[in-house]
């Protein structure tokens, strides 16, 4: 039987992963590389494409290179893309904006429209979301279109980087959607079609949106140059994919009732496949890379972030200083962090470094320390950080339970933070649930080989596809009662900081 490769591309916040699977699902290969963003000031944050791209295509040479992938094996490109990230292209497909991501905030004005004109409730019966400025990228475009008028007029799409992708490779226009989910102009829980009366009432032309299609949808064949002189054929198949954390979770087997999992890196996204859509505003809501299953999100934006922040700001002096047990950098500010009293000394930290997603929903939060004395030191501001980020995830497993009606017990976590022991503890801990760390780091470019292979008939189906990949366990965590009390009574602090500290953003900042 001819071996087959499919090729998964993720494009991260900052960083592109491209990863080799085999027609069984087994890992080929994989490299990555990181590349520019474009950002001038405090409220602007996009892509630079060209960067990007580069970085794309030098990790494909040094697959073919380095590590001796037969392009010609490679049948099918699938992509996974940080969401939301938007583009806009003219009639050739060429950028115009480069993608504005998740974590931009000038479009704030712009989410405030989308609330007075359409109507809160209104929007969420729509779209299953809630607007927020850069975080749902029908903000982004309103801004442009009161912004950059001339560009508007040019558009001829707006699209996602999975768009941007396709356009790309094949030079055709698609959006899955997963992340048509994160536009606020989708009809999230109905037809799953482009809302004709959100478009029409924020005065955003619908043939400027394209053509939506399933994840697992071909949009056409390959046509880069720069990728068929790698020895790529043209006969390569493009597959649109999905939103990074749905990809990533296919792949770690979220995709039936009731599957959970958290996702940890720069962010922290829990994640909750249901197959009946009933959907809360505190989460992110979107279909699903499955037909016929939605996802919540329960998507807190600055969590490894602050804890890189942390290590970066505080922890200087252990960069180059390796224990005797070779552990070094970050796990030995992990194993301090241990050495903390739980409770962190009275220490509460709201990781809301650059706003918040879920579940408060504000671009103006930024992170608290609460209860400093002359006592703390960076070891009880060390703990308080991952404290901080398990309360958050508390909060949004306790949400989780009242949508579905259902108590969950444990969950799997995915990503590279999940392998810290200490992390996970402090998070089973403070939840009281179990947790299984699964050996599956950059699991979102899989999981877009994955959707590639599906496209092609190379798996019957996402589900066929998701049960061949391997997922091995690297810890089980149980939950341990010692310290509920104190874990607790500072729940508590945490759930009451935010509302009574909210309105002081906007005074700090000076906004109205």
């Amino acid at each position: 039987m001819e071996e087959i490769y499919l090729l998964g591309v993720d494009v991260g916040t900052s960083s592109i992963k491209v990863t080799v699977i085999d027609q069984e699902a087994r890992f080929v290969a994989q490299e990555s590389a990181t590349y520019r963003l474009i950002n001038p000031n405090q409220v602007s944050i996009q892509i630079d494409t060209a960067d990007m791209w580069n970085a794309f295509t030098g990790c494909v040479g040094a697959l073919i290179s380095k590590h001796k992938v037969d392009p010609s094996k490679i049948k099918a490109i699938g992509m996974s893309s940080l969401c939301p990230g938007l583009a806009a292209f003219d009639a050739e497909g060429h950028v115009l904006v480069d993608p504005i991501i998740y974590s931009d905030r000038r479009s704030t004005q712009e989410a405030e429209i989308f609330r007075q004109t359409i109507g809160t409730q209104r929007l969420f019966e729509i779209t299953a979301n809630s607007p927020m400025a850069g975080a749902m990228s029908g903000t982004s475009m309103l801004w442009i279109k009161r912004n950059l008028p001339e560009i508007y007029e040019k558009t001829r799409y707006f699209g996602h980087v999975n768009t941007l992708m396709a356009v790309m490779l094949s030079g055709n226009f698609a959006i899955d959607h997963s992340n048509a989910s994160y536009t606020l102009l989708y009809e999230t829980t109905g037809r799953g079609v482009w809302s004709e009366e959100i478009c029409e009432k924020i005065g955003i032309d619908i043939n400027k949106l394209p053509p939506l299609v399933k994840s697992t949808d071909v949009v056409g064949t390959l046509t880069h140059p720069v990728l068929l002189a790698m020895g790529l054929s043209p006969e390569t198949k493009i597959v649109i994919g999905g939103g990074d954390t749905a990809c990533a979770t296919l792949a770690a087997g979220v995709v039936k009732q009731g599957d959970v999992c958290e996702s940890v890196g720069t962010t922290n996204v829990l994640t909750v496949c249901v197959e009946e859509p009933k959907f809360s505003p505190n989460f992110i809501n979107r279909r699903h890379v499955v037909d016929g299953a939605w996802i919540y999100q329960g998507a807190m934006s600055h969590t490894g972030s602050s804890y890189q922040w942390m290590y970066d700001n505080f922890y200087q002096d252990y960069k180059d200083y390796p224990s005797v047990t070779g552990k070094q950098g970050m796990m030995l500010m992990n194993d301090d962090a241990d050495q903390a009293e739980p409770g962190a000394d009275g220490l509460v930290f709201l990781p809301y470094m650059m706003g918040e997603r879920s579940p408060v929903w504000d671009p103006y939060a930024r992170g608290v320390f609460f209860g400093l004395s002359l006592k703390t030191t960076r070891r009880e501001m060390n703990r308080a950080v991952l404290e901080g980020c398990a309360y958050g995830l508390r909060q949004l497993i306790e949400m989780v339970e009242k949508v579905t009606g259902q108590k969950l017990t444990k969950f799997s976590s995915i990503g590279g933070g999940a392998k810290s022991k200490v992390w996970a503890q402090i998070k089973a801990d403070i939840t009281g649930r179990d947790i299984t760390v699964l050996d599956m780091n950059d699991m979102a470019p899989v999981g877009a080989a994955l959707l590639a292979g599906v496209g092609i008939g190379v798996f019957r189906d996402v589900y066929e596809a998701s049960a061949k990949v391997e997922k091995s366990v690297y810890m089980e965590i149980k939950h341990n009662d010692q310290h509920k009390e104190v874990y607790d009574r500072r729940y508590q602090v945490y759930t009451g900081l935010y509302p009574s500290v909210k309105e002081l953003y906007k005074v700090n900042l000076g906004i109205e």
